[in-house]
């Protein structure tokens, strides 16, 4: 019976096992690509969301209102932190159960270093001359800054330069020259030769010693510059002086601030293999402490103090220097010797014309990058810089508070004359502030008394080695929490004007102390040696009691953010908020970069690589929801899609079922026969699915394509089964009579139709089961896609914004788009199929119409007039059901979303009225071949 019936009904059946053969079809292959995307997202997060370390630890109070309110951690966060974590804090933290490493890091201050940067001009030289100089006058470009540098002369001449010494034994030099002698500077010679460079680099006060005219000799009270600032261009003028012909050199001197922190070497070493960077000498040891020699082995006093000290083969500071090369006009080179070793050679100098005659560039690291010794660093003074404050703007974004210019007492020595070499770009826009901590006067002793009793002596930097960061262990550029003691921060222009005030660059660390972009650490030493300088301020600090900055912790047994990896951080964490409340204590497990816009002045902004923590949890978090809701719409979709043409297909048997009846049929047997016909059109409709499904899959590359291909026969077997259980029961609630006599609307009262939409509404409106039942497919289809494209664009927006977020977004957009789609298809095919047995059972009324007059242009046009007005009754009923599913699901889904999930929703109906009016066309075109008297003798 069953299969007769197939056979009979074989058109019905086909397009019935058509819609199971898409459904299941569907269903499988979405929901092994939504698995297949969930697989591939956890894969990511869990491959990805390990850091150099899982905890951070800092002083109280150091957490910014940004870094507080949106769950980050600012990337300059420890350049602007100095103590505020004891020691004792630190080992009870380092002996906590379920600590493995736990690193810190004592920022402790910046000291100056002096190096000079070799520029080769000897492409400039009058190769005729047998004395000459030439003047480079020198631009410093860094960042978004450029400064104007102190002008810098080469003397060349032919004739030997010698060294002498005084007759008292009190003063040499390596630069005398016999020249032609006038009377007025023949007392200024030594041996009978000028000192050609003493008087321009050592002493421009253009006075003889005590302001007498007595031969040149040191002045024993030095030259007085206390009115001098350290800014000041001529200050730091300084004349080459070299004998030779064809070849010469300027040593242009250059100051760099190292920022000086304190570390646990074998912690160090442990957490991010700092033992396997070190580029000449040896690695920092907990055997390397300060030290101080004895009087007999002392160069500087009577007992000299010393601390070990690690260097950076690189500054992490930028800056270009350009100069203009310029031939100076001399006069009679015979003169020269006589002009430059007299105390007006300053004046001389800046007084001669020259012509320009080229350009020379040079890189300002390649100072630092030179040899450096013990007296390449000044410890008389350190300083240290405070965080940037930020504010939120109106547009939602941060901007830098600026600071005011730093004050000249920054930059003098303990005696008030200015410090040597200080870099210009200090000179440029300020957002931190900049503290000096000058040391005590008792340098090479072995105590300190007066004012600074109870202090240490000043020390000395004894460097046992150099490393390069470059050479560190990568982590994940998508989970990398700020690992600020050996990298820079990440800054680039985020508008046009920006990006061409850096050409194209990132923005590096200079070396403004009060800049925005601080270098980070460029010189440790051991955490035994932080009180050989802190102690040798001379005012006590913060840094006495509490030198560390920050701690960074890594947690034993973590390998991502599974639930027992979670359940040790958080463990080890509490412990630390337990035993030390006021510290602040982030969790950077599964933190990944998350890009913030900084406007650090009107004109400027940028974007900075801030890190959110907890991202990899949320992403998680936001899969397994997504996931989950995905796979129940699509079922609810399916599924609902199959009821509707099966109780279309019963809808279409409505006489049979009758016939059926009066003969004797129970509602059992009913029932059976209609879900054994479903069910064997699911099988053969599954059969035909497996190797469907098996041939996308392959063709889509998901894994495990055979495997899945054969879940499609037993779930087109069940929803065909499921989907059939309501229409084949109220089939069973038809009695025999009422099953065999056609339904009879009854009469109401008559309104005048004007117009073929009118009369198309007024049919919509006669048949309501048969509207809603049109409109039900449309609806499921546009509200799915409307909830599904929230769920969207909320689970991006949960989890984009970071590295890692947006990586995972990437990679789970196809299974977001499919399922979108997919639900929208289903729920038009869905009211298509129920629009074309409407048109079948209507084949009656078509015809008395076109019996009376009507052409088939006037049929098609009523048709048409119908299936719009179906869709856009089932669309804008979706759409609506759609936003209010999304509203009830929680307000959240909707913040931010709601025009474009209009939007789209409106876009949605739209498509689905243009594809039912293209699916009406086919039966319009079947019944206008049919004659009127053959489909009236037929009803």
């Amino acid at each position: 019976m069953i299969l007769e019936q197939l056979r009979r009904r074989r058109g019905r059946a086909l397009a019935l096992a058509a819609g199971i053969l898409v459904a299941a079809t569907s269903f499988t292959l979405l929901t092994a690509t939504v698995s297949t995307s969930r697989a591939t997202t956890v894969g990511a997060v869990q491959a990805n969301a390990r850091s150099a370390y899982d905890i951070l630890v800092r002083p109280p109070d150091s957490h910014t209102d940004v870094e507080r309110h949106n769950g980050l951690v600012a990337p300059n966060f420890l350049s602007g932190t100095f103590g505020g974590i004891t020691m004792n804090q630190y080992r009870r933290i380092r002996d906590m159960a379920g600590v493995d490493v736990a690193a810190p890091v004592a920022n402790i201050g910046y000291l100056m270093v002096s190096s000079y940067v070799t520029v080769d001009v000897s492409r400039f030289l009058d190769g005729k001359a047998s004395r000459q100089i030439l003047r480079l006058r020198p631009t410093l470009t860094a960042g978004l800054g450029s400064y104007r540098a102190a002008d810098q002369y080469v003397y060349l001449t032919r004739s030997p330069l010698t060294s002498g010494t005084s007759a008292d034994g009190t003063f040499r030099s390596d630069t005398l020259e016999k020249g032609a002698v006038d009377k007025k500077t023949r007392r200024y010679q030594l041996n009978g030769k000028y000192g050609v460079c003493f008087y321009f680099n050592r002493d421009k006060t253009e006075q003889t010693e005590f302001n007498l005219e007595l031969p040149m000799k040191p002045n024993l009270i030095g030259e007085d510059r206390r009115e001098i600032s350290a800014f000041e261009p001529d200050l730091q003028s300084q004349m080459n002086c070299q004998s030779g012909r064809g070849k010469a050199t300027a040593d242009i001197w250059v100051g760099y601030p190292v920022l000086l922190s304190g570390i646990d070497p074998v912690a160090e070493n442990r957490l991010v293999g700092l033992g396997d960077t070190i580029t000449s000498g040896r690695m920092l040891t907990e055997r390397d402490k300060p030290y101080t020699l004895p009087p007999s082995k002392s160069v500087h006093g009577a007992h000299d103090a010393y601390f070990p000290a690690l260097l950076s083969s690189s500054p992490l500071t930028s800056g270009t220097l350009g100069a203009t090369v310029e031939r100076l006009d001399v006069g009679d080179p015979d003169k020269l010797p006589s002009e430059l070793g007299s105390p007006t050679a300053d004046s001389f100098v800046r007084s001669l014309l020259g012509t320009a005659v080229g350009h020379v560039d040079a890189d300002l690291s390649e100072g630092y990058r030179k040899t450096l010794d013990e007296n390449s660093f000044d410890t008389n003074a350190y300083w240290t810089v405070g965080p940037v404050t930020y504010r939120k703007t109106p547009g939602g974004g941060l901007a830098v508070q600026a600071q005011p210019p730093q004050k000249p007492g920054l930059w003098v020595t303990s005696d008030d004359q200015p410090v040597p070499n200080v870099p210009e770009e200090n000179q440029g826009p300020q957002y931190r502030k900049v503290t000096k901590h000058a040391s005590t006067d008792c340098l090479g002793q072995s105590w300190c008394s007066g004012v600074d009793s109870g202090r240490l002596p000043n020390p000395f930097v004894h460097l046992v080695g150099r490393y390069d960061t470059s050479k560190l262990p990568g982590f994940s550029p998508l989970s990398q929490a700020p690992l600020e003691t050996y990298q820079p921060p990440q800054v680039t222009g985020a508008d046009s004007d920006t990006r061409a005030a850096l050409q194209g660059r990132p923005l590096q660390p200079d070396r403004n102390l009060g800049g925005y972009v601080s270098p980070p650490p460029t010189m440790l030493t051991t955490m035994d040696s932080i009180t050989s300088l802190t102690k040798s301020r001379r005012v006590p600090g913060l840094q006495d009691k509490a030198p560390i900055s920050a701690i960074r912790i890594r947690v034993a047994g973590v390998t991502g953010v599974d639930t027992a990896s979670r359940a040790r951080v958080n463990a080890v964490a509490g412990q630390i908020r337990a035993a030390y409340p006021r510290l602040q204590v982030d969790v950077t497990v599964g933190s990944s970069p998350a890009p913030q816009t900084v406007a650090l002045s009107p004109t400027v902004q940028v974007t900075e690589r801030w890190v959110a923590k907890g991202v990899a949890l949320r992403i998680l978090r936001a899969v397994d929801a997504k996931s989950a809701v995905l796979f129940a719409l699509v079922l609810i979709v399916c599924a609902l899609f199959l009821a509707q043409a099966a109780l279309a297909s019963v809808r279409s048997r409505r006489t049979e079922i009758g016939t059926l009846r009066c003969l004797g049929w129970s509602g059992s047997e009913v029932l059976r026969l209609i879900l054994g016909e479903l069910a064997a059109i699911g099988l053969a409709a599954g059969a035909a699915g497996s190797l469907l499904a098996y041939g996308l899959g392959r063709m889509l590359h998901q894994p495990d394509a055979g495997g899945r291909s054969l879940l499609v026969l037993p779930v087109a077997l069940l929803l065909a089964t499921v989907a059939g259980l309501i229409p084949a029961w109220l089939a069973t609630r038809l009695g025999p009579m009422e099953a065999v006599r056609p339904p009879v609307t009854a009469a109401r009262r008559a309104r005048p139709v004007r117009s073929i939409a009118g009369l198309a509404a007024l049919n919509l409106l006669r048949v309501r089961g048969r509207t809603l039942l049109g409109a039900a497919g449309l609806a499921l289809g546009v509200a799915a896609f409307t909830v599904l494209l929230a769920l969207t664009l909320t689970f991006r927006g949960e989890v984009a914004g970071s590295l890692l977020g947006n990586a995972v977004v990437a990679q789970a957009r196809r299974a977001d788009y499919l399922s979108v789609a997919l639900s929208l298809l289903l729920g038009a095919a869905g009211a298509v199929d129920v629009l074309v047995l409407s048109q079948r059972e209507r084949a009656a009324d078509l015809a008395v119409l076109r019996a009376t007059g009507w052409t088939d242009r006037d049929l098609a046009r009523l048709t048409f007039c119908e299936g719009i007005g179906l869709a856009l009754l089932g669309g804008l009923s979706g759409a609506v059901a759609g936003l209010a599913g999304v509203l009830s699901l929680g307000q959240g889904l909707l913040h931010g979303h709601l025009l474009a999930l209009a939007g789209a929703a409106l876009l949605a109906t739209l498509a689905s009225t243009a594809l039912v009016s293209a699916a009406l066309t086919v039966p319009i075109r079947r019944l206008s071949r049919i004659a009127p008297a053959h489909l009236l003798a037929a009803d």
